[in-house]
C-alpha cells in the first residue's frame, strides 16, 4: 500500500511538472497571485489574492465552513489553515466588491477560528488538527502548527478591523502565544544552536523547517504588530527576517528551490506549485521588510523556471525523493 501510495504520487509530480495546465486545481494549489494592493504600514488585502480559496466549493458543514476531504480512513476534516486561508480570500473580495455574501464568510471563519482555539498539554492556546498526517514524521492527532498560527491571527486581526468585535482581538492575542514560546514549552518556536529564531509548520524533530509555512505564520506576526504595537510580535518579526537571511541561500541547489532544509542526504525539491509561492512570498516579504535580497533571490528562482533542464532535474530529484523517504 504505501509503495503504491507512492507511485500515485510520483505520477501526480510527474503531471504538474510535464502537464502544469492541464492539472486539477486543488484547495491548495491555484495559483499563487500576489495582491496588488496590499499596504507595509497598516493591516489591509491580504498579501496573497487567495480568491480561488474564497471560490472553494467542496465539502462543508451546516454553517458552511470548508471540510476538506482526506478521503480513506481520514474522510471530511475541518483544516484550521484552510479556514483561515477561505476567510482571508473572502476578505479580499469584500475589500475590492463591498459583497456582503464574502463579509459573511469572513465572519463565520473567524467565529470558527475564535471557538476552537484549545489548549494544548501545556495549557497554551492552539488550532488543534484533529486526523493523523502523513510526513517526515506521522503527526497524531491532534496537532498543531505555526503556520495555522500565524494565519489565523491575520484573519482573526482583520475580522476586528471589520466589525470592531472584541472577541476577535482577544483569540488573536491568545493564538500569539504559541508564536512567543518553543516547541519544548508547548510553542511552536525552535531556536538553534546559533540562536536563529524558526517557526515550524510542523513540529517534528529533528525539525524541517519549511519555508513557505514559516514566511506564512510570519505575515501574522507582521500583522499583529502593525495592528497593535505589540512589541514581542515586533521582536519575532525582526528575529525571524534575519533567520531567513541567514539561510535562505540554503533553499537554493543552484537550478529549483527546496521546500523545507530536512536533515536527508537527499534534498526535498519544491514542486512547481511551491517553487512559484516561494517567488511570490519572497517579492510580498521584500515589499514588507524593505530587504532587497529577498526580491534578488525570487528573480533568480524565476529565472530557473525558463530552463527545461532545470525543470526536468527537479522532477527527477523530487521523484527519487518520494520513492526514497516521504
Amino acid at each position: 500500500m504505501a509503495i503504491l501510495k507512492k507511485i500515485t504520487y510520483i505520477y501526480r509530480i510527474l503531471h504538474s511538472y510535464l502537464l502544469p495546465g492541464a492539472s486539477q486545481l486543488t484547495f491548495w494549489h491555484g495559483t499563487p497571485e500576489i495582491h496588488p494592493s496590499i499596504r507595509k504600514d497598516r493591516v489591509s488585502y491580504y498579501y496573497m489574492k487567495f480568491h480561488y480559496k474564497a471560490d472553494y466549493d467542496g465539502p462543508v458543514d451546516s454553517k458552511g465552513i470548508p471540510m476538506l476531504d482526506y478521503h480513506g480512513s481520514i474522510g471530511k476534516q475541518y483544516n484550521p489553515i484552510a479556514i483561515a486561508q477561505w476567510g482571508l480570500g473572502n476578505y479580499n473580495l469584500f475589500k475590492s466588491s463591498g459583497e456582503n455574501a464574502n463579509k459573511e464568510k469572513v465572519i463565520s471563519a473567524s467565529d470558527w477560528l475564535a471557538s476552537n482555539l484549545e489548549k494544548n498539554k501545556f495549557g497554551i492556546p492552539v488550532w488543534m488538527h484533529k486526523f493523523d498526517f502523513e510526513y517526515f514524521q506521522t503527526l497524531q492527532a491532534p496537532w498543531y502548527s505555526g503556520l495555522a498560527q500565524g494565519q489565523g491571527i491575520s484573519l482573526l486581526i482583520r475580522a476586528h478591523q471589520l466589525t470592531g468585535e472584541q472577541k476577535y482581538l482577544d483569540s488573536a492575542n491568545e493564538a500569539f502565544k504559541s508564536l512567543t514560546l518553543e516547541i519544548k514549552d508547548g510553542g511552536v518556536l525552535f531556536i538553534d544552536e546559533n540562536s536563529n529564531t524558526w517557526i515550524e509548520e510542523y513540529l517534528v524533530s529533528p525539525p524541517t523547517h519549511i519555508i513557505n509555512g514559516f514566511i506564512w505564520a510570519l505575515w501574522g506576526v507582521y500583522d499583529l504588530w502593525v495592528y497593535t504595537g505589540n512589541s514581542q510580535a515586533k521582536h519575532l518579526w525582526d528575529e525571524s527576517l534575519t533567520t531567513i537571511q541567514n539561510h535562505l541561500h540554503k533553499y537554493d541547489n543552484g537550478f529549483w528551490s527546496l521546500y523545507e532544509l530536512s536533515q536527508l542526504q537527499l534534498k526535498m525539491i519544491a514542486s512547481p506549485f511551491y517553487h512559484n509561492l516561494h517567488i511570490t512570498q519572497l517579492k510580498i516579504l521584500a515589499k514588507l521588510s524593505q530587504i532587497e535580497e529577498f526580491d534578488q533571490i525570487a528573480e533568480r528562482w524565476e529565472g530557473y523556471k525558463t530552463k527545461s533542464f532545470n525543470r526536468n532535474r527537479a522532477l527527477i530529484q523530487k521523484s527519487i525523493f518520494k520513492l526514497l523517504y516521504y
